[in-house]
């Protein structure tokens, strides 16, 4: 059950509480791989601001505890942006949604992405919690659990959709930022990837290039159309002045054989 936000009930805002908890991430990955799907909500999602993406931010359930701060999680249902500051934290008594799924990345110094965290996420009531271990070498590297009973169940197959979300999420090989390698992206109900902001992009000037490139070859069949024409007109200026010449030299010949006493036309 939420708590609700009342200054009354003296309750901290997210201004009161720590926007942070101090505990620097243990990798870059982390930041990258939230980001990466945040960029491709906000690309996908432009339309729409009834959703956020936070990234490393700190979740604040009780006013009492410390946040939990995931590398990621999607909320729907709140204010995209609700102020030029943005938010500092989530306050869940502020916000009053839960969030709907939680990205854990696993790195050498293990957080209890399996265990503890995997308990106080249920226990919150958020729907999805997707683990993503990179160093997993038997094991799947993407795990994603959906919440039944209070208990998380473990969804099969890859990518995996989270029908509550209209997504799916799911590993491949890409670039992103210069870097090639695995990364976490979302796809459709029938599977297909979404792109980047960065692929979408390249697109986007390919399809340019490939317009600008037909555009030119129009242009320069027009110009080929139009030298033929030229050419064609030419040649029928050159045949109407031999024959032009031609009927000048009888005329200048009948003249002469005239001039003989030869009258031309009785031959």
């Amino acid at each position: 059950m939420l708590l609700e936000y009342n200054p009354r009930a003296c309750l901290p805002s997210a201004e009161d509480l720590p926007d942070s908890d101090d505990t620097p991430v243990d990798n870059e990955l982390q930041n990258l791989i939230a980001g990466l799907l945040k960029a491709i909500l906000a690309l996908i999602w432009s339309d729409r601001m009834d959703w956020f993406f936070g990234v490393y931010m700190g979740i604040y359930y009780d006013p009492d505890e410390a946040a939990i701060v995931p590398d990621g999680f999607l909320s729907i249902g709140v204010p995209r942006i609700i102020d030029s500051d943005l938010r500092l934290s989530y306050v869940l008594w502020e916000e009053k949604e839960v969030p709907r799924l939680v990205l854990e990345v696993v790195s050498q110094t293990r957080r209890g992405e399996y265990t503890q965290k995997k308990q106080d996420y249920a226990q919150l009531g958020i729907l999805y919690y997707a683990i993503y271990n990179p160093l997993r070498k038997r094991k799947p590297r993407l795990e994603v659990y959906q919440l039944e009973a209070g208990e998380y169940q473990l969804l099969e197959g890859e990518p995996v959709w989270l029908a509550n979300i209209n997504l799916g999420i799911g590993r491949e090989e890409g670039t992103y930022q210069g870097i090639t390698r695995e990364w976490l992206y979302w796809y459709d109900e029938q599977g297909k990837r979404y792109l980047t902001p960065e692929e979408t992009i390249s697109d986007t000037q390919q399809h340019l290039q490939s317009t600008e490139n037909r555009a030119v070859v129009a242009e320069n069949r027009a110009v080929v159309a139009e030298n033929r024409a030229v050419v064609a007109e030419n040649r029928a200026i050159v045949a109407e002045e031999q024959l032009e010449q031609e009927s000048q030299r009888a005329k200048r010949l009948a003249q002469l054989l005239r001039e003989a006493g030869v009258d031309p036309d009785e031959h």
